[in-house]
């Protein structure tokens, strides 16, 4: 099967996680960074210490109980991750009943909605799937991107989003906004970021960008180092 590949905005949804042990504390983590309102995790053991810094997270909350249909109420992507074959096909069905997009952990055949191993570098985030064929092909891949995609990435990627609505507000077109966009991803501002050479970064804004934006440019590269280098 080929899925169709989409993000989610999670900011305001609620969501739930049956299962809280290795793999279910990582999904816990994704979504809680990720911005869910909340996140209700439900499993039959008590919390382990391994889940005190997720408990302290405002959007979780734990409980220590059998899961119960009723949990479905509300929510809006529902993650199961628990060693239950009969549980984790009941949420399977009852989650196809109700609409609600549900991953059961490692058993694509029951899901209606796979998660992809994620490479990230600040707000960049690359997916990659294998369709549920080999996960460990694309946690594979993914340490390659890691290698390939350094800090600098991240760094061109957090000056161009706050580059973006100078640009737009000029009110130059789409066309021209496109060209000038197209013009910085493709000039050698990257490597300059790589290489730290705030000058030669500024120079490169100022070649590209219009007068009437020059005076951003140090800020622009200033803010973009910082992050590189945290």
């Amino acid at each position: 099967m080929r899925y169709y590949p989409i993000y989610v905005n999670l900011h305001g949804k609620r969501c739930l996680v049956v299962g809280a042990g290795q793999v279910g504390r990582r999904k816990i983590a994704t979504l809680a960074e990720c911005g869910a309102r909340e996140i209700l995790v439900i499993d039959l053991a008590p919390a382990a210490d391994t889940c005190a810094a997720l408990l302290e997270h405002p959007a979780v909350v734990f409980a220590c109980r059998p899961y119960e249909t009723s949990d479905l109420d509300g929510r809006f992507l529902v993650i199961a991750s628990t060693d239950d074959e009969a549980l984790n096909w009941r949420i399977s069905r009852e989650c196809a009943e109700r609409g609600i997009p549900c991953n059961i952990v490692d058993q694509p055949e029951k899901c209606s909605f796979i998660v992809p191993a994620l490479f990230t570098q600040g707000d960049l985030t690359v997916a990659i799937s294998t369709g549920g064929g080999s996960p460990a092909l694309a946690r594979k891949i993914r340490q390659g991107l890691g290698e390939f995609l350094g800090s600098e990435y991240g760094a061109l990627l957090l000056l161009m989003s706050r580059l973006r609505p100078l640009v737009l507000a000029l009110d130059l077109g789409t066309p021209a906004n496109s060209r000038l966009f197209r013009d910085l991803v493709n000039s050698p501002l990257l490597e300059a970021l790589d290489q730290g050479d705030a000058a030669r970064a500024e120079a490169i804004l100022r070649e590209i960008l219009p007068a009437s934006l020059h005076g951003e440019a140090a800020g622009l590269v200033l803010g973009a180092l910082s992050h590189g280098s945290d």
